[in-house]
């Protein structure tokens, strides 16, 4: 049976793909810092700096994103590159506005971990289908399948474990940092089941 060849998504349809996933994203966030937990890839480092230093997660993660965006102008094109500034600059907002408007009165550490890195993940996954990224290493890692045909996820879990293991030393629970890594590894996993080389690279 011949494969029919892909059909590129509109405009509207990628405007509505970045908006989901940035939602995701940003309450995935929003639920491992209510919990006090990092994750790994470039949103982890932001939410580490952000309990180490007096400054909101989603400026950091801006200013933390700015080679990266070279990095994708270069290697991975334009359209991408704009669409991955624009889901960046909407994160950045969201996470500004969310304290305002979402609180949690309880919040279970386990389910945040779980919950938060899943919902995260799926928010990257809607952007990656749709040719855009959160920025950092999703960058790094979105080049090397690319052009090496290597599984993202694992990419990503590999850049992870670094990450987390620099925490350590500023994480004094243990529990929370195990947990720390339960998210990431939330993350990665979505990633791993649904964005294969060979199915659906979504650029």
């Amino acid at each position: 049976m011949a494969t029919l060849p892909p059909v590129p998504h509109s405009p509207a349809e990628d405007g509505y793909a970045i908006l989901i996933g940035t939602s995701f994203i940003t309450l995935g966030l929003i639920l491992l810092n209510t919990a006090g937990l990092v994750t790994g890839g470039i949103a982890g480092i932001a939410l580490l700096v952000s309990y180490i230093l007096p400054v909101p997660a989603g400026i950091v993660l801006t200013i933390l994103n700015l080679p990266f965006f070279l990095l994708a102008w270069r290697v991975l094109g334009r359209e991408f590159t704009i669409k991955t500034v624009i889901a960046n600059v909407t994160i950045s907002a969201m996470a500004l506005l969310a304290p305002h408007v979402i609180t949690f009165a309880h919040l279970d550490p386990l389910l945040a971990a779980f919950f938060g890195g899943t919902i995260a993940g799926m928010g990257v996954l809607a952007l990656a289908r749709h040719g855009a990224g959160v920025g950092g290493i999703g960058v790094l890692a979105m080049w090397l399948q690319k052009r090496n045909g290597w599984n993202m996820g694992r990419t990503q879990l590999a850049c992870d474990a670094i990450i987390l293991l620099a925490a350590i030393p500023v994480m004094t629970d243990a529990r929370q940092w195990l947990l720390s890594v339960a998210s990431a590894a939330a993350i990665a996993g979505v990633l791993m089941a649904n964005h294969r080389p060979g199915r659906y690279a979504g650029y």
